[in-house]
């Protein structure tokens, strides 16, 4: 069945069942692979997308969740004022080693300074627990948050 869907600003139609996880539709129908598989259940953030602004796990999100809503992916990162300071950050403090959590660790990352521009520690921490990175740069992804914030 057709679905139709809003990503990264633009009007998209897909043909896939309504409980077919967004990760799935985002990286195999549409054809954006920024959006990467970690563990399928939700608990490491590698999938993570903006659905309406707030950081979801698309891997457990079914394409029926998001009708009428607005999807952000890793891929729209480049144009967006946030993203780019995120991104900038990250280039900075060295922060991915292997890179294949930090297009969710980056989604994260986003959405915490939309809702907090100036986090603490403790909101940073909070905000990115869900978020694994089997390379331990977590303390350079908090001085990245941090700089982005001052960039603001």
């Amino acid at each position: 069945m057709a679905i139709e869907l809003s990503v990264n600003g633009k009007s998209v139609s897909v043909n896939a069942e309504a409980d077919t996880p967004l990760l799935w539709v985002l990286r195999d129908d549409i054809g954006l692979p920024g959006t990467k598989f970690g563990c399928g259940q939700a608990l490491c953030g590698a999938c993570t997308v903006h659905l309406d602004g707030a950081a979801v796990r698309s891997c457990q999100t079914p394409l029926s969740a998001v009708a009428g809503k607005k999807v952000t992916t890793i891929e729209a990162m480049a144009a967006d004022a946030v993203g780019k300071r995120v991104q900038a950050a990250w280039i900075a403090h060295d922060v991915p080693q292997c890179g294949y959590c930090q297009s969710g660790q980056i989604m994260s990352a986003v959405a915490l300074l939309r809702d907090k521009p100036k986090p603490t520690d403790t909101d940073i921490d909070n905000a990115m627990s869900g978020n694994i990175c089997r390379c331990g740069t977590y303390p350079r992804i908090r001085a990245a948050i941090h700089t982005a914030a001052k960039g603001a």
